[in-house]
């Protein structure tokens, strides 16, 4: 072991005589004999020029990077794969976006243990790269922290602020004909003012939110907005804590404790955030060694006070979160309401009750509301099990639908575009309940999000009479009652199967049910005639993702 405080484990291929052939590489790219006495510290970038998410990362890198070197370290970029869900909406592309989450947390992990890193910085932007990140350090348990780039800032029209979450319900008004062809081309043009993750409280900024309060990402530093002139300083801080990290040896699974996690959730309930936090969390989980399950999130949540009006259903966006107090806000009112457990340490050396004790409110400031005033006194995320989802589902109730009980006949679709079409043909009708099956994590495969057919429903104006259901995913932007991640899904010969147009479909979100009005000698004779359908995919990574995933209850990990 190196005597270089700090450098616990790349001197084993950067020290002594038998490494000289190491050295000699590494210093054809730069690294001098100093350099390499030095710990080594990996910078694990998202970055990728398609679409804003990641598009800056290239440049905050190397602040971090700076930093680093202040800190007496040498810092080693790489790269990894990226996708942006917000492009692939809608298509076929869709359906690699939960897979890049899993190979993000493989190349990670591949490159960390193959370089043999003293510590790691995952740069995160894009909604599966923060969960690839946080996974790859749970697995590697070396020195590390995740930094997510930050929000977009909200674009403009007609006077008001907008996300993308607008641009994809205009789609659906646009079709219903109340909005003309000028008006959705300038929405579109302006929706989108620059780089950074998507503005509302939608997959990237809730699981921004979590790195923070389960502790893997400084307090405060990723809800500095993406182009802040903070943005660099708290890069460069970044690059200082985790020599920190690295000399005191605290390590991720520290960090991530069941505790911690349960934190997590309740940041996600106390702010409406996306549905999607289930997955990821499950996994992290997983890979830290956590016990944790679909029912603990109906636990947390139920115990957890909305206190943050953001969007998709509230009126603001990430960055007047900022401006509000931001997390530290946030987990001091979950310490105020007795929901937060103060005691986990985070990577910053503090607990998360020393951070939350911190916290500052702007004077004024409506995005964040008193505990004794709470939107809800219940949080945003429901999970409903029943005979058609024994494994459970998620339901975000954040979204403002108008009855807690929806009943009505089944309007069954075997992918997501057929549902679609028949948004854009006006054939659904008040009280229906759209079924998408064949989208799950093995179906699919990638468990695609429906947010083209969800916001498609709202802006046609059939948000408050119209329910769905389905086995694949909804993005952060979704609103109204949606039930994502049914399980077991369709193509396991779940009970979803077995449903036909004309059933009856009963959401009681008081008794935590979803079901059928059949009994379960009428769903099993329907499944015994059940035959898969035929894999989509045959050979590649999509193919082997389809045979190793598992359920969505269990987080869509891929085992071998």
């Amino acid at each position: 072991m190196s005597s270089t405080p700090g450098k616990t484990r790349s001197g084993a291929i950067t020290d002594g005589p038998s490494r000289a052939p190491a050295r000699a590489m590494l210093k054809a790219v730069g690294f001098d004999d100093a350099a390499l006495r030095r710990p080594i510290i990996g910078v694990a970038n998202t970055w990728i020029e398609i679409g804003p998410c990641n598009y800056h990362l290239r440049q905050l890198a190397e602040h971090i990077k700076e930093g680093v070197r202040a800190a007496g370290g040498t810092p080693m970029e790489f790269n990894t794969v990226s996708i942006s869900d917000g492009i692939t909406m809608g298509s076929e592309g869709m359906r690699a976006s939960l897979v890049s989450r899993e190979v993000i947390a493989d190349s990670i992990e591949l490159v960390a243990r193959g370089n043999l890193f003293d510590g790691l910085v995952v740069l995160v932007g894009c909604d599966k790269t923060i969960p690839g990140g946080v996974m790859a350090l749970a697995r590697l348990d070396i020195p590390g922290l995740v930094l997510y780039g930050g929000s977009i800032a909200p674009g403009q029209f007609d006077e008001h602020d907008v996300t993308i979450q607008d641009v994809f319900e205009a789609v659906g008004t646009h079709a219903a004909g109340k909005m003309t062809d000028t008006q959705l081309a300038t929405l579109e043009a302006n929706a989108c003012p620059g780089a950074g993750a998507c503005g509302g409280q939608f997959t990237a900024n809730t699981m921004s939110t979590v790195c923070e309060l389960i502790g893997i990402s400084p307090m405060g530093y990723n809800a500095v907005p993406a182009l802040d002139k903070h943005k660099e300083q708290v890069a460069r801080d970044a690059g200082r804590l985790v020599m920190e990290l690295a000399r005191a040896d605290r390590r991720p699974r520290q960090v991530m404790t069941r505790e911690a996690l349960e934190n997590g959730i309740a940041s996600v309930a106390t702010t409406g955030g996306s549905t999607n936090a289930v997955l990821p969390l499950l996994a992290i989980a997983r890979e830290a060694g956590v016990a944790l399950s679909i029912e603990d999130f109906d636990r947390v949540s139920s115990q957890t006070p909305l206190l943050a009006d953001l969007k998709p259903s509230g009126r603001f966006v990430a960055t007047d979160l900022y401006r509000a107090g931001g997390s530290r806000l946030l987990a001091g009112r979950l310490l105020e309401a007795g929901v937060l457990h103060p005691e986990p340490i985070t990577v910053t050396g503090k607990t998360i009750g020393d951070e939350a004790s911190s916290a500052e409110e702007t004077p004024g400031q409506e995005v964040v509301r008193p505990v004794d005033d709470p939107i809800t006194p219940t949080g945003g995320l429901i999970v409903l099990k029943g005979n058609l989802a024994p494994e459970g589902c998620v339901v975000k109730v954040a979204g403002g639908y108008g009855t807690r009980r929806h009943r009505g006949p089944a309007r069954v679709f075997d992918s997501e575009e057929a549902a679609f079409a028949a948004v854009e043909q006006g054939t659904l009708q008040p009280g229906d309940v759209v079924v998408i099956r064949y989208e799950g994590p093995r179906g699919g495969p990638g468990m695609r999000e429906m947010l083209a057919v969800t916001a498609a429903i709202v802006g046609a104006g059939m948000g408050d009479s119209v329910a769905l259901l389905t086995d694949g995913r909804f993005s952060g932007a979704t609103r109204g009652l949606m039930a994502g991640h049914v399980a077991p899904e369709a193509a396991e010969g779940g009970p979803i199967a077995a449903v036909r147009d004309g059933d009856i479909v009963v959401f009681d979100l008081e008794a935590r049910e979803l079901r059928v009005e059949l009994d379960d000698a009428e769903i099993a004779a329907r499944l015994r005639n059940w035959q898969a359908p035929a894999p989509r995919y045959t050979t590649g990574v999509m193919a082997k993702y389809s045979r190793l995933v598992t359920s969505a209850a269990q987080g869509a990990v891929t085992v071998a």
